[in-house]
């Protein structure tokens, strides 16, 4: 959350090429039309999709309305989207990403960000911690 916008949009941006899209780029300006960035998925040597992203520093949720508007602003310029947010999305939200008949967006909340910063290790080192286990000790303590 203390990343400036340009900052979280540049994070969004190399966690999706760690998650191995390729050509990932920030749009990087406003009258963006609430487009962040693009990038292309691979599939396999035969479906490679064009993804379009928004991110989102958010507290709150992200409502069904704000889907609508980042679908519209990529009709027509990717076949897929996701909008990357560190809030939640509310029900409704996740319904009209799913919604049939439309280009499909993914939906990436502030848990399943940090999954996948985790499960990537991006920014982050892993740190192995120990806890003393007293009933395997008190054994020894006993006297016979």
């Amino acid at each position: 959350m203390s990343l400036p916008p340009a900052g979280f949009e540049r994070v969004c941006q190399r966690l999706l090429r760690e998650a191995g899209f390729e050509q990932v780029n920030v749009t990087g300006r406003s009258g963006d039309g609430g487009l962040d960035g693009h990038g292309i998925l691979q599939l396999n040597p035969f479906v490679t999709f064009k993804v379009m992203f928004q991110c989102k520093r958010y507290r709150g949720a992200i409502s069904a309305p704000q889907i609508r508007d980042f679908r519209g602003a990529m009709l027509g310029r990717a076949e897929k989207g996701i909008i990357i947010t560190t809030g939640t999305f509310t029900s409704d939200a996740s319904k009209e990403a799913r919604r049939d008949g439309v280009p499909p967006i993914e939906l990436v909340d502030g848990q399943k960000l940090i999954e996948m910063f985790e499960k990537l290790e991006l920014g982050l080192r892993p740190k192995k911690t120990y806890e003393v286990d007293r009933d395997f000790f008190a054994q020894f303590g006993e006297t016979r």
